[in-house]
């Protein structure tokens, strides 16, 4: 089999900056601008509990279902553009993911009654995150291992340098109508789409004719470090996922308003945008399975910080804090996963990951909106103690997570 990666030309940069941006191929920066653009328009899901209690009068049970079938659907989704990736190929997942993602965006948005509003969140959720295995399989396809680390830092630098400005934007517009975060979504989806159509060739290794495809998603179930490891991610998930789900309701129970949600949650942008840039270099040259501990940690910290905010700085402080494990655990997360997959298997192996951050986005909702009726305390420490149970099946995991690493390097 042949690849079609692309190798990067040497660059004339600065040694610092080279260190965190130079050496990459010219479609990995095509793949990372589009992440751009797309974050920048991504205004629906952190604001969607606020549009479905506010604007379409849905009571605070009514709006986490609505939620959770869109993260069921995107769980599905997840295993779909796995499937797809490693079949069609990346370039073309993502586009189709895009285009069908512009649609269902638009179609939630003019939904009116709650059963329209199901069906329409369930059939977005089902293309919502259709196009993140087949990302991460063209950034494996692309990059060599040991500077996978540092790509995906950068592609997690973009996704939250637009989601800084998305969330002050969103929250500005929502006062405009709530109706201007579909379509300003919808549009970016697009523009992300034709970026990849129109410059990223195919990353997936060509098969030679009649050749049958290898391996399936029985395959990766069968590997227990990964599942062990998407187990962790899923706990994670469950906890972050919170800001978008439950934070913003929690806040407003609180007394405070959407406006200073939006400001509480820029913080987590506006860090990354400024810390993680000076720090990426340094964590991914760092023991993968040791950062991701430190990260759990922090962001376990952070949540339980939550439990005793009662103004808008207590909870951007609380916002810092687990900022800066999100920033640990997304400098090395996918690049464990991209160490553990064969090369054939690449988009599925993406999939189960993404599975753990769908499966968060399902049960965030569901659990938090349950919890947070019993109260606020509650949540959030019982969130801390999530934590803690997934930094101690992270340490179980980490022998294993370092030989892979290792394997990968030898590959290389």
């Amino acid at each position: 089999m042949t690849t079609t990666t692309e190798v990067a030309k040497p660059t004339r940069l600065p040694t610092f900056l080279h260190k965190r941006i130079g050496g990459m191929p010219r479609p990995f920066w095509v793949l990372w601008a589009g992440t751009l653009i797309n974050r920048l328009g991504t205004m629906v899901e952190p604001f969607l509990g606020l549009y479905l209690t506010e604007m379409r009068g849905l009571t605070l049970g009514q709006a986490g279902t609505v939620m959770a079938l869109l993260g069921l659907g995107s769980v599905f989704a997840q295993i779909i553009g796995g499937a797809l990736a490693d079949r069609i190929g990346r370039r073309a997942t993502l586009v189709l993911a895009m285009t069908l993602n512009a649609t269902g965006l638009l179609a939630l948005g003019y939904a009116q009654g709650l059963p329209a509003i199901m069906a329409s969140a369930l059939l977005l959720g089902l293309v919502l995150d259709m196009f993140r295995p087949a990302s991460s399989a063209m950034v494996a396809d692309l990059i060599s291992p040991d500077e996978r680390p540092r790509a995906f830092g950068l592609l997690f630098w973009a996704v939250n340098l637009g989601f800084a400005v998305a969330m002050v934007l969103g929250g500005t517009l929502a006062r405009a109508g709530y109706l201007w975060l579909f379509w300003v979504d919808a549009a970016t989806c697009l523009v992300f789409g034709l970026l990849i159509w129109r410059a990223v060739p195919e990353t997936r290794a060509r098969r030679a004719k009649g050749e049958r495809e290898p391996g399936g998603f029985g395959d990766v179930l069968r590997d227990l470090v990964m599942v062990g490891y998407t187990l962790v991610a899923l706990a994670l998930t469950f906890v972050q996922m919170q800001a978008f789900t439950t934070l913003p309701l929690a806040m407003r129970e609180g007394g405070l308003s959407p406006q200073a949600y939006g400001l509480a949650m820029a913080v987590n942008g506006v860090l990354i945008v400024l810390v993680q840039p000076v720090v990426n270099n340094w964590l991914t040259r760092r023991d993968h399975s040791r950062v991701v501990i430190v990260g759990l940690a922090l962001t376990g910290t952070g949540v339980a910080l939550h439990a005793v905010a009662a103004t808008l700085w207590a909870h951007a402080t609380a916002v810092a804090v687990w900022t800066l494990g999100e920033i640990a655990v997304a400098s090395v997360g996918q690049a464990v996963v991209a160490d553990l997959a064969p090369e054939h298997l690449r988009g599925r192996y993406s999939a189960l990951w993404g599975v753990a951050w769908s499966g968060g986005f399902l049960l965030a909702p569901l659990g938090g909106t349950r919890l947070l009726e019993i109260g606020a305390p509650v949540l959030w420490l019982t969130c801390t103690a999530i934590c803690a149970a997934a930094t101690a099946g992270m340490l179980a995991l980490a022998p294993a997570v370092r030989r892979a690493h290792a394997r990968a390097l030898q590959r290389a």
